[in-house]
């Protein structure tokens, strides 16, 4: 693998990992300072409209500016990049504020979408979406300085500041939300308003790190500047034409989990209701589906997120430079990196489904069963990102739009009957198939784009498996075994359990591929280098 693409993608996928780490950890006191499923229930009726008005009020921008100033570059052509940066810079601004007055001005609106029988009442809904509509105002200009130092394969500013965002947002989510409770004697409401309006404070602080970067920076940008070419002329409505058009597929694409999560925020419920399940049960189901299942499964999608952004502007700049080759060596590596070790994380997931699901939250007979489904499907979460992030490289970024399109159909047509016939389950399955028709959909157009061939991932990847499946044989009698003794109904016995037996799995694992020398083929000298010192031969 290119130096590059691994130095960016492992700088990415350590600030983006600990970023999520942190945004799963935060759930244990979370919980027990709000104290339960129902707040988190309320929490999700400001979140998931959020992320979705987030996608529209960044449009994209960020990774757009990262491919069109890695084009540029490539050429030579540097001021044309700044420009477009700045002109980026004008219209986060903007897209910020229009979209902070219209998901505040919606919030009656969509809480009455989401109210469901026996929840919390309008008004409640109505507070926790106005308190997070704030960060709409930060995040855009934020996101957009993070793809302007991506466009320069700089990644060290965009992990640092995920950190930093995430590290003072969860201070700030759980100092206010035990103030609230317990020194205030406030209400669940205000406790959650301030946890969702915490968003708006991680984000400032992110912002106002990635402006130390950007003027620390400025002198060795500013100098890029003098070795321009300036063959390249380009008008400013140009360049805005230029930000749209590209920005479009990433706007939707980068709204693919938000709109999968509105479909079941919006109709779960609702279709739950009406074959007879208690008004109680169907609280809990949607809270934990969209708020609980969604926050583990993210953990093995970190390194998908990651690839995605490192990829992005290094397969352009291979893709304008016409050197193809490189292009197919990139895809080839992402690819199967990313299967050998997203396979074994998901399915590791599902195998101690019950003590994680113990760890963050409570024991929970339903929370275990959803999770143990859904936990599989984030390996197609983690290929959809990294094959919308091959397509929008290589200007095919129209097939990324139509395949989600097709997903988010086939989510849509199936909804129903599925949960018809296995309830909550059902909306799961659904979800798997959308996201299974999207990666079919959009493999099939990277074969014929770029004319890359599979067949040496789709080899690898039944190896992978058969490596998972030896690894499960062993984590599943340790567990056996383990639980004689330790009971994963409690939170610490239950965090042994998940130790131990994760930690024995992906020993095993590494071990296996140490031995069948796959460490040498993913991940070249590094991965040689790191067998013969481990003694393995």
């Amino acid at each position: 693998m290119g130096s590059k693409l691994l130095r960016g993608t492992f700088i990415l996928t350590l600030g983006t990992l600990i970023s999520k780490v942190l945004g799963i950890l935060y759930v244990i006191p979370f919980y027990a300072i709000i104290g339960g499923d129902e707040p988190a229930l309320l929490y999700n009726f400001g979140y998931v409209p959020y992320q979705l008005f987030l996608s529209i009020a960044t449009a994209g921008i960020p990774l757009a500016v990262a491919k069109y100033i890695a084009k540029y570059n490539a050429m030579e052509e540097y001021a044309v990049g700044r420009r477009l940066f700045k002109t980026g810079v004008y219209l986060m601004i903007f897209s910020g504020i229009v979209c902070f007055l219209a998901m505040y001005g919606l919030a009656p609106t969509l809480a009455r979408m989401q109210q469901l029988e026996g929840g919390y009442s309008l008004a409640d809904g109505i507070q926790v979406i106005r308190a997070v509509s704030f960060a709409l105002l930060i995040i855009p200009v934020m996101s957009l300085l993070r793809g302007f130092f991506q466009g320069y394969n700089s990644m060290g500013p965009s992990a640092v500041s995920q950190v930093l965002e995430q590290v003072v947002r969860i201070m700030f989510l759980l100092a206010g939300t035990f103030i609230v409770m317990y020194m205030l004697d406030g209400n669940v409401v205000t406790a959650i308003s301030i946890a969702t309006f915490s968003a708006f404070v991680g984000a400032f602080a992110s912002l106002i790190l990635l402006l130390w970067y950007y003027y620390k920076r400025k002198p060795g940008l500013d100098r890029m500047l003098l070795e321009d070419r300036g063959t390249v002329k380009i008008s400013i409505p140009t360049l805005y034409k230029d930000i749209i058009l590209s920005a479009i597929p990433f706007i939707i694409v980068g709204s693919a989990t938000s709109l999968y999560q509105l479909i079941d925020q919006f109709t779960l419920g609702r279709v739950l209701e009406y074959i007879g399940i208690t008004p109680e049960l169907v609280n809990s189901y949607v809270a934990i589906i969209n708020f609980d299942v969604q926050k583990l499964i993210m953990i093995p999608g970190t390194l998908a997120i990651a690839f995605s952004m490192a990829l992005v502007p290094l397969v352009t700049g291979a893709y304008v430079r016409k050197e193809y080759a490189q292009v197919k060596r990139q895809l080839n590596d992402v690819f199967q990196i990313l299967l050998f070790l997203t396979i074994p994380a998901c399915f590791g997931i599902a195998m101690l489904a019950r003590p994680l699901f113990t760890v963050f939250f409570s024991p929970s007979d339903n929370g275990t069963a959803l999770l143990q489904l859904f936990a599989p499907i984030a390996i197609l979460f983690s290929l959809f990102s990294v094959s919308a992030a091959v397509l929008q490289g290589i200007d095919e970024q129209r097939f990324t739009v139509l395949g989600l399109l097709l997903g988010l159909l086939a989510k849509s047509v199936l909804q129903m009957p599925l949960i018809m016939l296995f309830e909550a389950k059902g909306s799961i399955i659904a979800t798997g198939i959308g996201y299974a028709v999207s990666c079919i959909f959009m493999l099939l157009i990277i074969k014929k784009y770029v004319r890359f061939s599979f067949k040496v991932i789709l080899r690898r990847t039944v190896l992978f498996f058969a490596m998972t499946a030896l690894m499960g044989l062993v984590v599943i009698v340790l567990y056996v075994v383990m639980s004689n003794f330790v009971t994963p109904d409690r939170k610490i016995p239950a965090l042994m359990l998940t130790v131990v037996c994760g930690g024995v799995g992906a020993i095993f694992y590494g071990y296996m591929a140490f031995k069948l020398h796959l460490s040498d083929k993913l991940f070249g000298p590094r991965g040689t280098r790191l067998r013969e010192k481990l003694r393995i031969r």
